[in-house]
């Protein structure tokens, strides 16, 4: 019996290994084409296209316009290599044997317009391949500027069988409000892949709203692994929350590095909300101190902790403790209210009740920032 249970255990783990080598395979392609419409790199567009593939476009009026793959590719033969304003992100991807189908958001914020474009693409020769691609467009608010939220792999309580996840209330009231004010928003884990998520409730409506979002959910089984992530990209970072915070997140270096990255080399925002503030208490600047070193913090008190729980017996170290250990002023205030405290370009929020003070914190002082640049 238990040879047999191995040999499907066998068989499904190779499976998944199969399926996500595809995807990722496919996501090269689709890669390809965002990169060589954004900064007008006529190779490697040619090289997602298959050659005698066809766009089914709108022409002004809107009727269907056929165009061949080697006369779209020939519309990005002027100023090779200079970025031309648009941006693109992979909303969805859905494979089976050798066809698949995509989604990709096309963001060009000069002309407040957003582009779906809808794919089909085949395994030719062992290479993914756009075989056709679809469009339509809305009008966007949309700019292309970009939030990291840091989220956590661990479905337990440390090594316990105690289930714990990321926070979807955190998550939502947060990405719903970026989102409204024109960002997009990017998941990365220490793992990547998909994650666990707690405090889900179906009778809310913002839960509800993107429980049942496709593209949403799809960024949540695939978050980006920190070798995906380009600092430079960046505004802001915000850790969640969620009893999987106190886990894999706080002591992963490449987290740090490239958090540190997008604070210290590219001017950004650095935030966090509830147990997500674990995630800030090993940051460290340049200099070697600590990112909290005199600076004040919010994030969950321990004094609200059930010390005498199961749970907390697991937590590899007490937030606030560590943040004073390192120099920082916790700040708090009485169970159940908002409370956000600033620091520069450090954001901290109490509970799931501060998310959407925290994101509204950040755009605030983004929005202040871009007006300065522009000597506004």
């Amino acid at each position: 019996m238990y040879r047999y249970l191995s040999l499907i255990l066998l068989l499904i783990l190779t499976n998944t290994l199969f399926a996500q080598r595809e995807e990722t395979q496919i996501k090269v392609a689709l890669l390809n084409y965002i990169e060589g419409t954004s900064y007008n790199r006529t190779e490697l567009i040619d090289k997602a296209f298959y050659p005698g593939a066809n766009l089914y476009l709108e022409n002004k009026e809107k009727e269907m316009w056929i165009v061949p793959a080697g006369t779209y590719t020939g519309w990005f033969k002027n100023n090779e290599g200079q970025f031309n304003g648009r941006f693109g992100n992979i909303l969805s991807i859905d494979h089976f044997n050798s066809i698949a189908s995509a989604r990709v958001e096309i963001l060009i914020p000069a002309r407040n317009l957003r582009f779906i474009d809808m794919f089909l693409l085949k395994k030719i020769d062992n290479e993914w391949k756009i075989v056709s691609k679809s469009a339509s467009s809305e009008s966007s608010n949309l700019t292309g500027d970009r939030v990291l939220f840091v989220v956590s792999n661990a479905h337990y309580y440390g090594d316990s069988e105690l289930s714990t996840g990321n926070s979807f209330s955190e998550i939502v009231i947060a990405y719903h409000t970026f989102k409204e004010a024109g960002f997009n928003v990017d998941f990365v884990s220490p793992e990547g892949g998909s994650i666990p998520v707690a405090y889900l409730n179906t009778s809310v409506d913002i839960h509800k709203q993107y429980l049942y979002d496709a593209d949403f959910m799809y960024k949540l089984k695939n978050t980006k692994s920190p070798a995906e992530i380009h600092p430079e990209n960046y505004k802001a970072v915000q850790y969640i929350g969620g009893g999987s915070a106190m886990f894999g997140v706080p002591e992963n270096e490449q987290i740090q590095k490239l958090v540190m990255s997008i604070y210290e080399d590219h001017d950004g925002i650095i935030s966090s909300v509830c147990h997500g503030t674990a995630g800030i208490v090993n940051l460290k600047t340049k200099d070697g101190e600590y990112l909290v070193k005199g600076k004040n913090v919010n994030g969950y008190p321990d004094v609200y902790e059930r010390h005498d729980a199961e749970y907390y017996k697991t937590f590899p170290f007490n937030i606030q403790e560590t943040i004073e250990k390192h120099g920082g002023t916790f700040k708090f205030s009485p169970r159940n209210t908002e409370h956000v405290e600033v620091h520069g370009n450090l954001v901290t929020g109490q509970n799931h009740l501060s998310s959407r003070a925290v994101a509204l914190e950040i755009i605030r002082k983004l929005r202040n920032n871009n007006m300065e640049a522009l000597g506004e």
